[in-house]
C-alpha cells in the first residue's frame, strides 16, 4: 500500500514537472520568436510619415531623420531624433508613433506667430515664447507690432511682453485683425491701437480679458465712428470713451 502511494505521488510530481517544463519552453519560444521578428529586416524602418507641418517642409523633416532608415523599429534612436528636430526652430513640440512593420509617424506642432518685434530696420515675426519664426525688411501683413518690455515665459509677474501676448490671444478674431500696435511696460498697462481709425484701447492687465473684449465690442458698435477715440476698458463694465 505504502509503495503504491509513493508511486502515485512520484507520478504526480513528474507530471507537474513536465507541465512546468513545457510551459517554460513555450514561453521561451514565444519570446525568442517575437524578438527575432521584431529585430528582423522585415521590421526595418522604411517610411517616415511627417504630419502637422505648414511653415516647415515635411520633406525637410524626413531628410533630417533619414539616418534612422533601415533600423528595426525597436532600435530607432529617439534621442537622436530629438536632437535632429531641435535644428528646426519652428517646431514647438513633436510626438512619434511606431506603425509596424516599417513606418514611423512623426507629428509636428509648429510655433504659432502672435506678433512682430522690430529690431532696427528688421521685422521679426515671433511666437508667444518670443522665438523668431521669420524676419524681413518689410512688415509682415496681418500681425500687430509688439512694443513691450520683459522676456517671454518669465517668472517675473510684471513682464510686459507676456501681458501683451495674453491680451492678443484673448481678443476675438474680428478685433485682433484690426490691431496695429500693442504696448506694455508692465502687465498692468497694456494698450493697443487700431488700424485705419487710429483709435486707442486702454486694456490694463490681462485679467478679465473676456469681459473687456465684450465691453469693447459693445462700445465700438454703439460709438459709430472711432477715429481718434480712446476706449478705456481697464475696469470691466465701467468703460470710458474719451
Amino acid at each position: 500500500m505504502e509503495r503504491g502511494e509513493v508511486r502515485r505521488f512520484t507520478k504526480r510530481s513528474r507530471r507537474r514537472r513536465m507541465m512546468w517544463i513545457s510551459a517554460a519552453g513555450t514561453a521561451v519560444f514565444l519570446v525568442v520568436a517575437v524578438t527575432l521578428t521584431a529585430f528582423s529586416p522585415l521590421m526595418a524602418l522604411r517610411t517616415i510619415d511627417v504630419q502637422g507641418t505648414s511653415r516647415i517642409k515635411a520633406s525637410a523633416v524626413s531628410a533630417a531623420l533619414k539616418d534612422q532608415l533601415g533600423r528595426p523599429l525597436p532600435l530607432v534612436d529617439f534621442t537622436a531624433i530629438r536632437a535632429d528636430l531641435a535644428a528646426f526652430p519652428l517646431i514647438r513640440s513633436f510626438s512619434t508613433e511606431s506603425h509596424p512593420p516599417s513606418t514611423l509617424v512623426v507629428r509636428i506642432v509648429e510655433r504659432v506667430p502672435v506678433g512682430i518685434i522690430t529690431d532696427g530696420t528688421t521685422f521679426r515675426l515671433v511666437d508667444a515664447a518670443k522665438v523668431t519664426i521669420s524676419q524681413s525688411a518689410s512688415r509682415p501683413a496681418g500681425f500687430p507690432i509688439i512694443h513691450a518690455s520683459g522676456p517671454a515665459g518669465s517668472s517675473d509677474a510684471q513682464s510686459g511682453f507676456d501681458a501683451a501676448v495674453a491680451v492678443l490671444q484673448a481678443l476675438p478674431a474680428n478685433v485682433l485683425s484690426t490691431v496695429d500696435t500693442v504696448t506694455a511696460a508692465t502687465r498692468d498697462d497694456v494698450t493697443f491701437t487700431l488700424l485705419g481709425s487710429g483709435a486707442k484701447v486702454v486694456w490694463g492687465s490681462p485679467d478679465q480679458s473676456e469681459l473687456k473684449a465684450a465691453d469693447l465690442a459693445a462700445i465700438m458698435k454703439s460709438a459709430g465712428g472711432t477715429s481718434g477715440s480712446v476706449f478705456d476698458v481697464s475696469s470691466p463694465h465701467s468703460v470710458v470713451r474719451k
